[in-house]
């Protein structure tokens, strides 16, 4: 029988748990800067918006849209909570400031406030197929949303690389309602698109499933500026 020695039986055992131990390295990049949050950020968007009041009577507006992180707070767990103010412009040129709402970043996501309604638009790390129930922190029904896209989108002039979209609801039963929503982040920059179409239909007896939208928003978002004060 051939004698192992004593320092190659130490390599040999060495070699075994290093073949037999797995590790794997906690993520450095949860990707929050998908959303980037620091006083002076802000972002320009054109809006193409649609208001159906009723039959036949609707409001279209083409306007800009300037959101602005203005400050930030602790709230009573000692976390910080970003106020944005968001101001309008047929021009822009001339703004005027319609509201604010908060963004915060906890638990690793994405949490808005917005007209008192708080919703969880993202999740990190952001990863293509992910779902979350984006009412989570609502007493209102489950809404369920995907990352359903990861890579190159190009919006009007602009390319961005790294970007993804959240679809938040698709779908219309072509005879009461149509709920299409979604959202576009890019890495480093933020939100870059955001599509909101609910409409009811008639539902009366003479133009039911004829899809005559009876009343409901419309609302594009597209990005065309960003940067720091």
């Amino acid at each position: 029988m051939k004698r192992i020695t004593l320092p190659a039986l130490s390599l040999f055992f060495l070699v075994i748990c290093n073949s037999c131990i797995t590790t794997e390295a906690p993520p450095s990049d949860f990707g929050f800067d998908y959303q980037p949050l620091e006083v002076g950020l802000f972002w320009e968007y054109a809006v193409e918006e649609i208001e159906v009041f009723g039959e036949r009577d609707e409001e279209e507006r083409n306007y800009f849209l300037r959101d602005e992180v203005d400050y930030f707070y602790l709230n009573a767990q000692n976390e910080q909570v970003f106020v944005l103010k968001r101001s309008v412009s047929d021009d822009k040129l001339n703004w005027t400031q319609v509201g604010n709402y908060a963004l915060q970043i906890k638990n690793n996501t994405l949490i808005r406030n917005f007209q008192n309604t708080q919703t969880v638009n993202l999740v990190f790390p952001p990863v293509k197929g992910v779902k979350w129930d984006g009412m989570v922190l609502n007493a209102k029904e489950a809404d369920q949303f995907e990352i359903d896209f990861t890579g190159n989108i190009t919006l009007g002039q602009q390319t961005f690389s790294r970007a993804l979209r959240v679809l938040q609801e698709e779908d219309d039963d072509l005879i009461t309602f149509r709920d299409n929503r979604y959202e576009v982040y890019a890495k480093g920059v933020g939100l870059i698109e955001q599509y909101y179409e609910v409409y009811t239909y008639c539902s009366r007896s003479d133009c039911l499933g004829k899809q005559l939208i009876d009343s409901g928003l419309f609302r594009h978002m597209t990005i065309l500026g960003y940067g720091k004060k």
